[in-house]
């Protein structure tokens, strides 16, 4: 088990700051409070994570994070401003929705003769000397005694407001009915901020990708960064028993050929459980043995570990020791987390499980 119980105040601190440049952060957010995030976040987490975050498919999210922000302007109008301060310059935006929950129609209008409406989502450009000019990102029909989440993309907006933060003067959303003429505000109404439970409240959902990539051919990713936190056998004292497992044998030191083992990561003992949201702890798992001539199938070598391997057996060239036992497949795990501004973030992360393990 990943803990940091048994550690020196300065290994710990290093240690700690390594973890965070694996997730992309410099500082832990600040959040110790509790809220709770948005079902949409948290339905769209168990979509793309199983139980313990590792990614059932990774085409099944666009790019590698997903933000949701709440609407910042609570007003009784159907004005929307968000508050993007949070996401990075050098992220790109992929998708952008803004997600409204429609009301049912006032018990009075149920039998009103309009069965749909046209619903625009705007742009404010510039809302001065009493002249609001807007920007059209969105239009669709909504039928009148539907309710439920309506969808629209804004991604055109989000842009813009990343490249200029100045010109984020919010969104307007206007109800007409076929004809053209204003709907009445009792028959089409969204809940707000101000006067709707949280679970309703209007929000906008970011896709993007922040650049982050995978290269197979370097280090074996995230994995080994991850690892590199974790104190060798070496640096804690243990019985003189471990010296033998330390070296690729079991508790009776046989020798125990490459294989994959359990290494659980436990945000709690960390110190992050009041930030992240999902999951809790999760099995990265590490690979630990020996790699003995001949080397077999079932140690899935490389041609090069095998002619290694071969090398060191014929002691051909004097210092060449044998191949190495290491992940031969990495797995991707998804973090829930809440941010500094207290939004909810979906961040993918490459590499963070060892699948299997091979000799290389």
């Amino acid at each position: 088990m990943l803990s940091c119980m048994n550690w020196s105040e300065e290994v710990r601190s290093a240690a700690i700051k390594r973890l965070l440049e694996v997730f992309g952060m410099e500082d832990p957010p600040a959040f110790h409070g509790y809220k709770q995030p948005p079902q949409y976040m948290l339905d769209l987490y168990n979509a793309v994570a199983d139980v313990d975050g590792v990614t059932k498919d990774p085409h099944l999210l666009e790019g590698n994070t997903v933000r949701s922000f709440f609407d910042k302007l609570h007003s009784d109008q159907v004005e929307f401003r968000f508050n993007l301060s949070m996401v990075a310059r050098t992220e790109k935006i992929l998708t952008a929705e803004l997600h409204l929950y429609k009301l049912r129609p006032q018990a009075t209008l149920t039998f009103n003769r309009h069965h749909f409406s046209q619903v625009s989502v705007y742009q404010l450009l510039d809302t001065s000397k009493n002249f609001t000019q807007k920007k059209l990102l969105s239009s669709r029909l909504i039928p009148v005694h539907s309710s439920g989440w309506e969808v629209f993309t804004i991604t055109q907006a989000v842009r813009s407001w990343m490249v200029d933060e100045g010109t984020n003067l919010g969104l307007q959303v206007v109800v007409r009915t076929l004809g053209g003429s204003q709907m009445d505000k009792k028959l089409i109404r969204f809940a707000s901020g101000r006067h709707h439970h949280h679970s309703k409240q209007p929000m906008l959902v970011l896709f993007t990708d922040d650049g982050r990539y995978s290269n197979p051919l370097e280090s074996k990713g995230e994995i080994s960064t991850l690892m590199s936190v974790i104190p060798n056998d070496s640096d804690i004292p243990s019985p003189p028993s471990r010296s033998a497992r330390s070296l690729g044998s079991d508790a009776e030191g046989v020798p125990m050929h490459c294989q994959r083992l359990p290494l659980n990561v436990d945000f709690e003992e960390i110190g992050w459980s009041g930030w992240i949201v999902s999951p809790k702890s999760y099995n990265a798992y590490y690979c630990k043995g020996s790699c003995p001539f001949p080397l077999g199938q079932t140690m899935k070598p490389t041609n090069h570990a095998t002619v290694q391997s071969i090398i060191h057996a014929l002691k051909l060239v004097k210092g060449v020791g044998t191949p190495c036992c290491v992940p031969d497949k990495l797995f991707s795990i998804n973090l829930l987390f809440f941010d500094d501004d207290e939004n909810v973030v979906l961040k993918q992360y490459n590499d963070m499980v060892a699948g299997s393990c091979g000799c290389q």
